[in-house]
């Protein structure tokens, strides 16, 4: 068996054991106020650090481009409200010009 399948099964072993050890927790850890408000957060916190990533990341150094005047121009678009496909059109429009 190849090293890249041992891996597989390792990794496979792995998830499998995290999602028991999931199920395992009691209730009592599952409704403390603390927790709830931890998992209320973390798909924001995930989801900017993506836009993070994707926005600043280059090979191995921060990039200030046309992706960050388009994420500008979506966040005061966000903050006045606008529809979210609006949104996307004017954030894509704004880098391509620049690109231009």
């Amino acid at each position: 068996m190849s090293g890249l399948w041992i891996g597989v099964l390792l990794t496979a072993v792995g998830c499998y054991a995290l999602k028991l050890a999931g199920l395992s927790v009691p209730s009592r850890v599952l409704d403390h106020p603390l927790t709830r408000r931890a998992t209320d957060l973390i798909p924001a916190a995930l989801l900017g650090a993506l836009i993070g990533v994707q926005v600043l990341g280059g090979e191995r150094e921060l990039v200030i481009d046309a992706r960050l005047a388009g994420l500008g121009v979506a966040a005061v678009l966000l903050l006045l409200r606008v529809p979210f496909l609006p949104m996307v059109v004017a954030a894509a429009a704004t880098a391509a010009l620049l690109r231009l």
